[in-house]
């Protein structure tokens, strides 16, 4: 079964998506990186590290999705 170009354009567009979400939760985690030793702040650090995983994990596999959908539309895997 071919893959549609709209199908491999949404996989596309998807894995941009979860790429920039991953960016933005470093970001976060990077700037409570620098804040007060406190340990509602480290609380917060902590969490936003926790955030920084759960969202490259989605990075990661909308990318694989997406190296997929390639693969199936370019050589039939």
């Amino acid at each position: 079964m071919a893959i549609e170009l709209s199908d491999l354009d949404q996989k596309q567009k998807d894995y941009k998506a979860a790429v920039d979400a991953w960016v933005a939760a470093i970001r976060q985690e990077e700037a409570l990186a620098s804040v007060d030793h406190t340990v509602a702040e480290i609380d917060k650090w902590e969490n936003a590290g926790f955030l920084e995983e759960e969202t490259r994990d989605k990075a990661k596999a909308a990318k694989k999705a997406y190296e997929d959908a390639l693969r199936e539309k370019f050589f039939n895997f």
